[in-house]
């Protein structure tokens, strides 16, 4: 299956058709967590994205070589790790783990290369070596690398911004600086006194943030590669850095497409600890939201539009996601007459061709999900009035099947991974010992199914008590009953 994709393409300020360079083969670079602390809600709206692109190149027949990092040495971590007097290593083993376990939490494929910003430290002191020879990098006296902006006169077109005026050979030592603030940055820092560092061709120290990426893209993709993806808070100064070390040493573009999704508000405001409004995805678990409602809520909006994290819309994306398990579950389970309608096998093509047409519109996701609700109406609608045939219901789990292929929010794994959230939440000291207990007497889907057919058994036997204390069991652990003419339906408040 081919595509037509559109992309927006920051570098160039328009949206354009995606082309790879080898017709078959998507080289991608995304970046990925600084594991310094556990992932926020803002974070994981672009690693969400980044998922779904993914899916979507593989069901249109792309292989994908796709390369996201591990950022597991800058500023924040060796700060943190001397403060609570661990290695730098130690400190962030902890939060890549945590990481990980997040990422399976919210269905995120795993790219081919996971890459660590510690396992290509000698690269990276050969890669700044090559730029002082070329002219690019310069050596201070205290035995640190910045890259020399005034030799890269094309610095500031991925941002757009104009640094004619700039102050050369001004120079800025951190990781993450203001907005405007362009001056010569940190390629390597030399050590201070009791701090983390490695020994390489160019002395003792450790690498700038920027120069990370740069290495790693180029060791797994080549001088030039299809897509790099970030957040927009990327864009500059990190990726316009990128830019300015690749392609100085290479002569030759990073990346053909550099794509960038918006940022993520929570209730209308930008996400701040100091507003009480910063949540990591754990915190939205502990909370009771689901991680099937919180993927939903992430991918509801194109990556192209700010995304306003509401807990209302939480709440709606549950009861979208339930609506699209039990349309399912009602095609599955239900006793349709036998025979076929043709105008169903043509509605399924019709809602497959309108997700694709969402998707291949610059991954316009709304577009696609409207187009899957549209038809779960009309199908709902037409099984109510006896419509619906045996033969009906296979293209149309076909469509269902399609869709999950790239949003993976029908499959149900919710209770098995809010265990493992109270688990974690349990081993921190996070919940008391209260909650823990009452984890114990939460219901595995296998163990709700099973107390359904229990259920069923005793109305057969007409032992109706048993059938209601059943249902009052479940009922107490949070499973509501649908009795339907095509059996019981079922899901979690």
């Amino acid at each position: 299956m081919s595509t037509m994709l559109r992309l927006s393409n920051t570098l160039s300020g328009k949206t354009e058709d995606f082309r790879p360079f080898d017709g078959k083969l998507v080289g991608m670079y995304s970046c990925g967590p600084t594991v310094y602390d556990y992932g926020h809600i803002g974070n994981f709206r672009t690693f969400v994205f980044v998922d779904l692109l993914r899916r979507f190149l593989r069901q249109s027949g792309y292989k994908l070589n796709h390369v996201m990092n591990i950022t597991d040495v800058d500023d924040k971590i060796i700060r943190n790790a001397a403060q609570h007097k661990l290695s730098v290593r130690d400190y962030a083993i902890k939060y890549e783990d945590a990481f990980l376990e997040d990422m399976k939490t919210l269905n995120l494929q795993q790219p081919e290369h996971l890459v660590r910003a510690t396992d290509y430290i000698q690269q990276m002191a050969q890669f700044i070596a090559q730029l002082e020879k070329r002219g690019f990098a310069y050596r201070t006296e205290d035995g640190s690398y910045y890259f020399r902006i005034a030799k890269f006169p094309e610095y500031g077109k991925l941002s757009k911004k104009d640094f004619a005026g700039m102050e050369a050979g001004a120079r800025v030592d951190v990781d993450e600086y203001e907005k405007d603030d362009a001056r010569d940055f940190a390629l390597w820092k030399s050590p201070k006194p009791g701090e983390a560092f490695w020994e390489t061709e160019i002395g003792p120290g450790r690498p700038g943030w920027h120069i990370e990426c740069s290495v790693m893209a180029r060791e797994f993709l080549g001088d030039s590669f299809d897509i790099h993806l970030g957040g927009e808070d990327l864009i500059f100064p990190h990726h316009e850095n990128e830019i300015a070390q690749s392609e100085s040493l290479t002569g030759k573009a990073m990346a053909h497409f550099w794509v960038h999704s918006r940022f993520l508000l929570v209730e209308g405001e930008k996400m701040s600890k100091s507003l009480g409004n910063f949540y990591t995805l754990r915190d939205l678990l502990l909370m009771g939201h689901k991680a099937s409602s919180i993927r939903y809520l992430l991918a509801s909006v194109p990556y192209t539009r700010q995304l306003n994290f509401t807990f209302d819309g939480l709440k709606q994306a549950a009861q979208s996601v339930d609506r699209l398990r039990n349309f399912k579950l009602r095609l599955q389970t239900g006793k349709f007459p036998q025979g076929s309608n043709p105008k169903f096998a043509q509605l399924a093509e019709q809602t497959r061709l309108k997700m694709r047409a969402g998707l291949e519109d610059d991954m316009n996701t709304s577009v696609a999900l409207a187009a899957v609700f549209d038809m779960v109406r009309e199908v709902n609608a037409s099984a109510d009035a006896g419509e619906i045939k045996q033969d009906d219901v296979a293209p149309l789990l076909a469509v269902l099947d399609s869709f999950d292929e790239i949003f993976d929010v029908i499959r149900d794994g919710d209770n098995e991974k809010t265990r493992a959230a109270m688990e974690w939440a349990r081993s921190v000291g996070k919940i008391s010992p209260e909650q823990a207990a009452a984890l114990e007497h939460s219901l595995s889907d296998e163990q709700v199914e099973a107390l359904i057919a229990e259920r069923n058994q005793a109305k057969r036997s007409r032992d109706f008590s048993k059938s209601d204390e059943i249902r009052n069991q479940l009922s107490d652990a949070g499973i509501v009953l649908e009795d339907t003419k095509d059996g019981v339906r079922w899901k979690r408040k």
